[in-house]
């Protein structure tokens, strides 16, 4: 039986990651053929070719994209369990996190992160993704490196979390809206048309808060997110009643109120694997995150 060299999933992961072997060998800082040939010992390892020319490009094959996530997940396994890791050199450091964030994250907190990371770190990529449900397979299975978000029950108790800041509901409305004008009482704020956050069939907060006062918002439109919400109120009278704090940039030049009656506070943080906890990149990838929301906060 032919041993198996583990050093070939690091070059795979290098190889499926830059997806051409000259970006993999300066990577890893080898010569373009030795990178050739450890491309030809994969190929005949996987009995694929694994990268294939297209006009002037080499492409994944369909094997190789299986592989790719899987390869890359093994490696990062394995460099946090192995030995001490070596000083992280940030000015160095070549990599990209992926970070699954909730409605308003990249907004409100994405331009001070990049600009940030792009001053520590200028070959870090982050990759923003929807966070469109509470799951938290995606961080399971290594294909999230970090989420945000409020904490739900479906979130695994293996899973760390901390706190990055407390929010609270407001009511938003158009300029010259009339709620803009006197006292917001329970009752004038039932009274209006509502745009209601979809959040897989659960009531929003706001209408617990009013159902015992015998209120009931009067509902015209339903979106899935914060930003369709508030892009409606701009050009319409509609009300809609969505996070202070995690949609501060998308508010601006609309009229925020306080709410006529008490809704829960929310408490947003960072989520991600007990993999990823002694990782160097990942420890400054999550202060960062920390100090980039506390600043705005």
């Amino acid at each position: 039986m032919q041993r198996l060299d583990l050093n070939q999933l690091v070059l795979l992961d290098v190889l499926l990651t830059e997806g051409s072997v000259a970006g993999a060998a300066r990577r890893l800082r080898l010569s373009a053929s030795a990178m050739s040939r450890a491309l030809a010992r994969l190929r005949e390892t996987t009995g694929d070719p694994l990268l294939v020319r297209a006009g002037g490009q080499l492409v994944p094959t369909p094997r190789a994209q299986a592989l790719r996530d899987r390869v890359h997940q093994w490696v990062q396994e394995g460099e946090a369990l192995l030995g001490t890791q070596a000083p992280l050199d940030l000015v160095r450091l070549q990599r990209t996190f992926t970070m699954r964030v909730g409605d308003g994250f990249v907004e409100c907190f994405g331009a001070a992160l990049l600009e940030r990371i792009a001053g520590e770190a200028p070959g870090v990529v982050l990759r923003f993704v929807p966070k469109p449900d509470k799951d938290s397979d995606a961080l399971r299975e290594g294909a999230v490196d970090l989420e945000t978000g409020v904490v739900g029950r479906s979130a695994g108790p293996e899973l760390r979390v901390q706190a990055l800041w407390r929010d609270r509901f407001v009511g938003v409305v158009r300029p010259g809206h009339p709620l803009c004008d006197g006292p917001v009482t329970p009752e004038r704020f039932a009274a209006g048309r509502h745009i209601a956050i979809a959040r897989r069939g659960h009531p929003h907060p706001i209408d617990d808060a009013l159902q015992p006062l015998g209120l009931a918002r009067t509902v015209a439109a339903i979106v899935t997110t914060f930003s369709p919400a508030l892009a409606l109120v701009r050009t319409t009278d509609l009300i809609a009643t969505v996070p202070e704090h995690g949609t501060l940039r998308l508010r601006e030049d609309l009229h925020t109120f306080t709410l006529p009656v008490d809704t829960p506070a929310l408490t947003v943080s960072m989520i991600w694997h007990p993999r990823q906890e002694a990782d160097a990149g990942h420890r400054w990838l999550r202060g960062v995150v920390r100090e980039v929301c506390a600043r705005s906060d």
